[in-house]
């Protein structure tokens, strides 16, 4: 029981690191959105921004699964947090000579985002051997929150630092936040033992077993293509919510916005990080989409703020109750010895639906703009409304599903 417990607090202090480095990179994120929109007036270039800060780092998630159940994953933590803060500096850089270049931005941010490839399937491994499987729900629960953070607290913070500042004191601030996290993941490295194979078995061969893990439990594999449309889904609001904002508010209101409809996800990440889910998960999995889904077609709907905010509040307090339940199915369904590679090939899988998004979203933004004659404001609202309809359509199949529902009673022992 003493060591669940300590353990536990290490888990705390890595969800601390990762809740910071979020707030950093939420901050980063949105002040060069906001600073390409200004720029060029584009939803597309935006998309392209979120797309390049994302697609590297989608692309090495599977040989950065491999590594994460062959080495130190607390060493590959800090090795993908320390490096990938390289691609912000050189952004600050060019920053400091003048305004940067769209192509320099991009350069940066893909830089970015191939180091912090090495950090996600590792993170998530890491809470696998801190914890019990009785604690993973309510682990999860905080684990949203931090995720959450990008959207609850950068938003407005940087809303705020961009009216006294500009652009450069984001990203310092964000180069600072990635030294407060390398420290944590030391720290919790410490006197934790690593479990690594006495003979590494060959990478290739790692990574197909890996891919069997996945494949094979065919309940699994459908949840995961399943949530592959839901990323895509997801991602159009991503991407879109901000350019609908700004065509018709500033950028302290946009912030006000975003950190207003993002409490949902604080509030719901704050109530599961304490009690959890018990039983249910299917059914909490597919209403929690159906929720958000709800709130995210309802968000485009009306240029009035407060509308905006609520449903937004709802979208984002939905979420987690999804999130948890996905992570639980997924997680209790997999091997210890292969979590590693294993959550690297449903990140790859699921986030396919990111990239199609981020790089659609706002093309199609910009030419429904034109064909209705209304600007990028009204097509990024009519294509969050579609997607939004479409995530509740997709819930309410799922929650048919036979093969869904059994994972529920097949978990793996813990």
């Amino acid at each position: 029981m003493t060591d669940s417990k300590n353990n536990y607090g290490k888990f705390l202090l890595l969800w601390a690191g990762e809740l910071i480095s979020s707030i950093g990179g939420g901050l980063t994120s949105f002040g060069l959105g906001l600073y390409i929109f200004q720029k060029t007036g584009s939803a597309a270039d935006m998309a392209l921004l979120t797309l390049l800060g994302f697609l590297p780092a989608l692309v090495l998630k599977v040989p950065a699964g491999v590594l994460a159940d062959r080495y130190d994953r607390r060493l590959l933590m800090m090795i993908g947090d320390g490096l990938s803060g390289l691609g912000v500096l050189f952004i600050l850089l060019c920053m400091l000579k003048g305004d940067a270049a769209l192509w320099q931005i991009y350069v940066g941010t893909t830089v970015s985002s191939v180091f912090s490839a090495l950090l996600e399937p590792s993170y998530t491994a890491t809470i696998t051997d801190l914890l019990t499987k009785e604690q993973y729900s309510k682990a999860n629960g905080l684990v949203s929150m931090a995720g959450s953070a990008r959207y609850l607290f950068s938003p407005v913070i940087a809303g705020f630092l961009l009216a006294v500042s500009d652009i450069r004191l984001i990203l310092i601030i964000d180069i600072c936040t990635f030294f407060l996290t390398v420290v944590a993941a030391a720290v919790v490295r410490h006197g934790l033992k690593t479990s690594t194979p006495k003979e590494p078995e060959p990478f290739f061969k790692s990574m197909k077993e890996g891919w069997k893990v996945v494949s094979g439990k065919k309940g699994l594999f459908l949840l995961i293509v399943i949530s592959s449309l839901i990323c895509l889904f997801m991602g159009v609001f991503q991407v879109l919510g901000e350019p609908f904002v700004l065509s018709f508010a500033d950028a302290k209101t946009l912030g006000i916005v975003e950190t207003a409809a993002a409490s949902g996800m604080l509030v719901t990440g704050v109530l599961l990080g304490i009690k959890g889910i018990k039983k249910h998960f299917v059914r909490a999995l597919w209403v929690g989409l159906a929720v958000s889904g709800i709130g995210m077609a309802m968000f485009a709907v009306t240029q009035n703020k407060i509308i905006i905010c609520c449903f937004g509040f709802i979208f984002f307090a939905a979420l987690p109750f999804a999130n948890n339940s996905l992570d639980y199915l997924a997680r209790t369904n997999i091997p210890d010895e292969y979590q590693g590679r294993a959550w690297a090939f449903i990140g790859f899988i699921s986030q396919l639906g990111y990239v199609i998004a981020y790089a659609l979203s706002g093309v199609t933004a910009d030419a429904v703009g034109k064909i209705t004659g209304q600007g990028v404001g009204r097509g990024s609202a009519i294509t969050v409304m579609f997607s939004g309809v479409c995530l509740v359509i997709v819930a309410l199949i799922m929650s048919g599903i036979k093969r869904i529902r059994e994972l529920e009673k097949s978990s793996v022992e813990g």
